[in-house]
């Protein structure tokens, strides 16, 4: 016969699960009849606020709520004890990318000395931040660059990139451009490049909204022109953690 406290713990916790069943479905159901552009919601948790839930929707959008959805609250949840940025982490958490599955059949690669390290670069050819870290990528040894064209910045991003993509050998023709500003001749018609449109909706996935993104072995990813002396350290230490 199961004891007194053992039956007093199973009650307990159905009826926690119960209530926070309850909680969340009283969530989703007042959300979408008051916020209907917000009907699908993926996931809702609690915060380290009492009362306070996160909602996920689209993936990867952090909102926060009351346990009767009578507010929303659009935002950062910062933990001022800690000095910690809590929705970013938890967009970073969800936005993180795994080397290992990235369709590396899109983009082309560019090796220098031995080629052991290894990153994934998104760039734009219209990217003139794009233009001053290739210069600095030139002073990094023993690395293999996966180049994921990703045109996003302009009208002309799209046929910059497919030039690119065609050419004879896409890595000359790539830093021929963006060291040189040399394009290479215009994509014929019958070249496939439909990579790039795939490139486009990966990056929307990840959320990569600007250029250039990096993204190391280790799942970490840095936007922006960093320089030879950061890419040196994070190739590193990527390498320690992979």
């Amino acid at each position: 016969m199961p004891s007194l406290n053992k039956v007093f713990f199973t009650a307990l916790i159905t009826a926690l699960c119960f209530c926070s069943f309850a909680q969340e479905s009283t969530i989703r159901k007042n959300i979408t009849e008051r916020i209907p552009q917000l009907k699908a919601i993926d996931e809702v948790n609690k915060t380290p606020i009492p009362g306070i839930f996160e909602i996920r929707v689209n993936g990867t959008e952090i909102y926060y709520t009351d346990a009767q959805a009578n507010y929303l609250i659009e935002g950062n949840l910062i933990d001022t004890r800690q000095k910690r940025n809590l929705t970013e982490a938890r967009i970073e958490k969800l936005t993180a990318v795994k080397f290992d599955t990235l369709p590396l059949k899109d983009a082309f690669t560019i090796v220098r000395g031995n080629g052991q390290r290894k990153v994934a670069v998104f760039e734009d050819p219209n990217c003139g931040y794009c233009k001053r870290f290739e210069k600095d990528l030139q002073k990094v040894d023993n690395v293999t660059v996966y180049l994921f064209l990703y045109p996003i910045l302009g009208a002309d991003s799209m046929e910059r990139s497919k030039a690119i993509w065609c050419a004879k050998d896409r890595g000359i023709a790539w830093q021929d451009w963006m060291l040189r500003d040399q394009m290479a001749p215009s994509a014929s018609s019958m070249c496939d490049a439909t990579a790039l449109n795939r490139n486009v909706e990966l990056g929307r996935k990840y959320k990569i909204s600007g250029t250039p993104t990096l993204v190391f072995i280790d799942g970490s990813r840095v936007p922006g022109a960093i320089d030879s002396k950061k890419i040196e350290q994070l190739l590193t230490e990527a390498g320690k953690g992979g």
